[in-house]
């Protein structure tokens, strides 16, 4: 029987035994998501809310494993936020790490380049193609969190916001098998699991 033939990204993964992480950011407001929803006939849904709607942003990597992990602030991400949820991976994560993510200023900033190279014996960092956020099966969380999970919420506070994405967080790590389905949609193929 024929050994499973692995995608590029896997072989330098397993050469240099490593956890593959895709990482990206996102942004999440008070604005609903609007999607077609279902009502008794004649009582068209009426969705309220505020216009002046503050924003929450966020940051997460999932791996093929199906393991995500998600930090989320106010504001925006910046350098610092970026090297905090580095560290919470090193902590979360044993060995050595490739994290995949785009070109974005803050991934180039000297803070961060600095704390990667400070932490070079555990985590490698490889960039995506420019112009191909397609290629990040984490795309596929943020869609999959404000056009289902957060699909018509609309939170009266920030903490309604921030309790709810917790929430669908959470309902998204008990289905690693839906984590795995991100990366099919990216088109990266996952015919050799590698170990947890």
């Amino acid at each position: 029987m024929g050994r499973a033939r692995l995608a590029p990204h896997q072989k330098k993964v397993q050469r240099r035994q490593a956890t593959l992480l895709f990482v990206d950011e996102s942004g999440f407001s008070q604005k609903p998501s609007v999607l077609r929803t279902w009502a008794p006939r004649g009582q068209t849904p009426v969705l309220r809310y505020c216009f002046n709607w503050k924003r929450l942003s966020a940051i997460s990597g999932i791996t093929p494993q199906g393991y995500l992990y998600l930090l989320l602030r106010d504001g925006t991400i910046k350098s610092d936020q970026v090297i905090e949820f580095l560290r919470y991976l090193l902590r979360c994560r044993k060995g050595r790490m490739l994290v995949v993510w785009d070109g974005a200023p803050i991934h180039r900033s000297g803070l961060v380049k600095a704390f990667l190279h400070q932490h070079r014996r555990r985590l490698t960092v490889e960039a995506l193609p420019p112009y191909a956020p397609e290629l990040n099966p984490d795309e596929h969380v943020w869609a999959y969190l404000k056009y289902v999970g957060l699909a018509n919420f609309c939170p009266r506070h920030l903490s309604d916001l921030r309790e709810e994405i917790q929430r669908q967080v959470r309902r998204i790590k008990r289905r690693p098998n839906l984590i795995r389905s991100f990366y099919k949609a990216a088109g990266l193929l996952l015919r050799h699991p590698m170990s947890s």
